[in-house]
């Protein structure tokens, strides 16, 4: 049973996707939280200012109040009288500060209650000086009641102090969590990007693996391919080859039989007509015309026999060599076609069944341009190099186009394979424009002694 498994981008993509959206919103969060915490740190940090600066105030106000009732200087109530509106500023600041928090404010409500009797207080001794009740403002300032509302003041803005400290606190803490909690998410973005990155190279090394596997099978395929086409071309090559050998056989046993058996009968006739001839040609005139005219029948059946003997297996190979074949073809050739044949002939080393590859090749070749051509001069040649022989079958005729040579021209076909199956290799060139130089068939077969 085949195993079910999830494809490791299935899982990589979702799993970027998703770490990247919880860096997103871990880093949303961080950033409303260190907002809202920087927020209550400015507002703590002014809610601490403005208590100081009404410790100040007071102080500043008391400074001036004592100054004026030890001196009668009316110059120090000009600090006072500073001191004293920015009080009333300064409360009214912190009022709206502490406006949004009850607890607070209800403390802010005692520290305004205890300034207000300072306030008061001082208020009554400048204004018993001012009069001139000496014991009023002496008596009011032995007295410790200043001194109380001062420490209350003191004591009330020190709780205030430090509830706006704690509130500092807790924003630092909340920012410092934020800090805290996006390192967090960098550190599981980039746990979750190394996870992904080494999901994709595991999947990357699948599929290079896979590829790999899939160019091997395919290499495979081509080299049982390849060795197929090779076998079946070196079936066919000897297939062919053996078809070639066969019909040279049955050409030489034809020509063997219209050599033995039909050059008899055409002998024996000739004979018998000669001595019928001898024994009729005073006595009929009429009969021995008659018997001229068969015996020149019979002296044509004779050559024609020779001919079509030579076709099919020329003796002259076997008897005078490469070379005087040749002639003796092209010879023959140019006495029925009527072209003008020039020769170019040297002697070569060459094997049987090369000799008659060569021959063959020449008798192709002229009985193809005979027919397609229309030539009127052609050039057989033949030269001897060091390691191979080349022949050479050139005409001037109209030439044809290479590229239209399909699968049925046979008679080329025909002749590269009888040259490649003897170790050769031949070249045909034409062309049908004007000026060309008609079509030239040329091989090289190499030496066998």
């Amino acid at each position: 049973m085949k195993k079910f498994t999830i494809p490791k981008m299935a899982i990589s993509l979702p799993l970027a996707v998703l770490a990247a959206a919880l860096l997103i919103f871990i880093n949303e969060v961080s950033f409303y939280q260190s907002n809202a915490a920087t927020a209550n740190i400015e507002e703590a940090q002014k809610t601490r200012s403005a208590l100081n600066k009404l410790l100040q105030q007071v102080l500043d106000a008391e400074t001036g109040q004592r100054g004026f009732l030890l001196t009668g200087d009316a110059r120090y109530l000009e600090p006072y009288d500073a001191a004293t509106n920015d009080i009333n500023q300064t409360l009214d600041t912190l009022r709206v500060l502490f406006t949004p928090y009850n607890d607070q404010l209800t403390e802010f409500g005692v520290l305004s209650r205890h300034v207000a009797r300072k306030l008061s207080e001082m208020d009554l001794s400048v204004r018993m000086r001012k009069e001139g009740k000496e014991e009023a403002w002496k008596f009011v300032l032995t007295t410790d009641v200043g001194k109380e509302q001062m420490d209350a003041i003191r004591t009330q803005s020190a709780r205030l102090i430090s509830s706006s400290t704690s509130k500092m606190e807790q924003g630092r803490m909340q920012i410092v969590k934020s800090l805290q909690l996006s390192r967090i998410g960098v550190a599981i973005m980039a746990l979750a990007g190394l996870l992904a990155f080494y999901m994709y190279l595991l999947q990357t090394k699948q599929l290079l693996a896979s590829g790999e596997r899939e160019q091997g099978l395919l290499q495979r395929e081509r080299d049982q391919l390849g060795q197929l086409v090779r076998e079946r071309t070196a079936n066919l090559a000897e297939l062919a080859t053996h078809l070639q050998n066969v019909r040279e056989d049955e050409r030489g046993h034809l020509a063997r039989e219209l050599h033995d058996e039909l050059g008899a009968l055409l002998t024996a006739a000739k004979l018998d007509v000669a001595r019928l001839k001898s024994r009729l040609a005073g006595h009929l005139p009429e009969a021995a015309e008659r018997l001229e005219h068969l015996t020149s029948t019979l002296n044509s059946g004779i050559a024609l026999k020779r001919r079509i003997v030579e076709d099919l297996r020329p003796s002259s190979l076997s008897h005078l060599g490469l070379v005087a074949s040749l002639e003796i073809l092209t010879r023959e050739f140019e006495e029925r076609s009527g072209l003008a044949i020039t020769t170019d002939l040297e002697t070569v080393e060459l094997g049987g069944s090369a000799q008659l590859t060569v021959y063959r090749l020449v008798q192709e070749s002229l009985t193809n341009l005979a027919k397609y051509a229309q030539a009127t001069e052609v050039v057989v040649s033949l030269h001897n190099f060091d390691r191979y022989v080349a022949v050479e079958v050139k005409d001037n005729g109209k030439g044809f186009n290479m590229a239209s040579v399909g699968p049925g021209s046979h008679g080329l076909a025909g002749m590269r394979h009888r040259v490649e199956a003897a170790g050769g290799r031949l070249t045909v060139a034409s062309s049908t424009e004007a000026g060309a130089s008609g079509t030239q068939i040329s091989a090289v077969l190499p030496k066998t002694l």
